[in-house]
């Protein structure tokens, strides 16, 4: 089961977000069902339920497109100091492809955060009126009552329950359930990112009375930023744990009986990683040749670890750099301009540094 993520996303991001006008423009109202057709039936690798979806909702589709680029970043941030840096995301959909075919720790991480950012971009569009099909969350009206004491609800609350909903029915539909175990590992790990958004869903209140002597609260629920869902997924993703299928292919057991059973919150994988130490097509791996490490740190972007034992050059470069900065009464902070001169330390390459293909 070739999982939908390397095709879709790219099209989604590429398609949607760069060559279609923005919801504004005149384009918009010009055929709108018409032209959604066309937009969707053109996007590579969906499946019969993601076309409908995307012709029902084609300014959902524009959203999603928008999130793709938040869960890339954040990728690519949680894995910056690791072998494995996330930027086969943008080297193209063939070599993520070969990353996530595999049932590895960086495959469920994909997933998870890809669902997360999906569930973020539609609740986020919700809010911000957008969409047609969904507002503010309408469960929070009238009084409701906390530690702090009774409080109304107003504002506008994000409606993640939608959010999770639409992200359910796009991002799962391509899985087969229960007839493979791949699509089994996705869809949990699916199902973890998106609990991951809600994990973060937080009251804020704002207070009303004599000098905001807060005898009367009106609060409502935001997100947190993104941010913290990519935080809380990195430790997912190093406390993931080794699954194999039970007997009856209807669900996983741990495959070292020393772990715990995963909870629907844990990362799961079936394959271990590679070492992404060398440039390899069929792991999806880009290698750390020429990837920069820290000779000072003993972590995984130390030289030692980030080469894989290949050794490093260094070259000293100068740049310029804020220095000297003083406030001055009332408003403004000066710097001067100074030159810096930094060793910068880069991985070697191997003796063979072309691609490897074992196919």
């Amino acid at each position: 089961n070739m999982n939908f993520l390397p095709g879709i996303w790219w099209s989604l991001a590429l398609v949607l977000v760069w060559a279609t006008p923005p919801v504004t423009s005149s384009w918009w109202y010009m055929g709108a069902v018409g032209s959604s057709r066309v937009m969707c039936d053109n996007v590579p690798g969906l499946v019969s339920r993601q076309r409908q979806l995307c012709r029902r909702h084609p300014e959902a589709m524009l959203s999603i497109g928008r999130g793709v680029a938040a869960w890339t970043a954040e990728c690519q941030h949680q894995f910056r100091r690791h072998r494995w840096d996330c930027n086969a995301l943008e080297r193209g959909q063939r070599l993520l492809g070969r990353v996530l075919l595999r049932s590895s720790r960086e495959s469920a991480f994909v997933h998870a955060i890809s669902s997360a950012g999906v569930v973020f971009a539609i609740t986020r569009a919700c809010s911000q009126g957008e969409l047609k099909s969904c507002s503010c969350d309408p469960k929070k009206k009238g009084s409701a009552k906390d530690s702090k004491g009774h409080f109304d609800w107003g504002g506008c609350s994000d409606n993640i329950d939608y959010g999770i909903k639409f992200a359910r029915a796009f991002v799962d539909a391509k899985e087969r359930k229960g007839k493979d175990a791949r699509a089994l590992m996705n869809l949990h790990n699916n199902r973890a990112g998106r609990k991951a958004v809600k994990r973060f869903l937080k009251q804020e209140c704002k207070c009303h009375g004599v000098s905001g002597s807060c005898t009367l609260r009106t609060c409502w629920l935001a997100m947190a930023d993104f941010r913290k869902t990519g935080d809380y997924l990195w430790k997912k993703y190093n406390g993931a744990i080794q699954v194999v299928m039970n007997q009856d292919g209807t669900g996983f057991t741990v495959a070292n009986k020393k772990f715990k059973k995963p909870t629907k919150n844990d990362l799961v994988y079936f394959e271990s990683s590679p070492d992404y130490c060398i440039r390899d097509r069929d792991v999806g791996s880009l290698g750390t040749a020429g990837r920069v490490c820290n000779q000072s740190s003993r972590g995984m972007d130390s030289c030692e670890v980030m080469c894989c034992g290949r050794g490093y050059d260094t070259a000293r470069v100068s740049r310029v750099t804020k220095c000297e900065c003083k406030f001055h009464w009332c408003c403004a902070v000066r710097c001067q301009d100074c030159l810096e001169v930094v060793d910068i330390h880069t991985c070697k390459a191997p003796k063979s540094a072309a691609w490897i293909s074992r196919t």
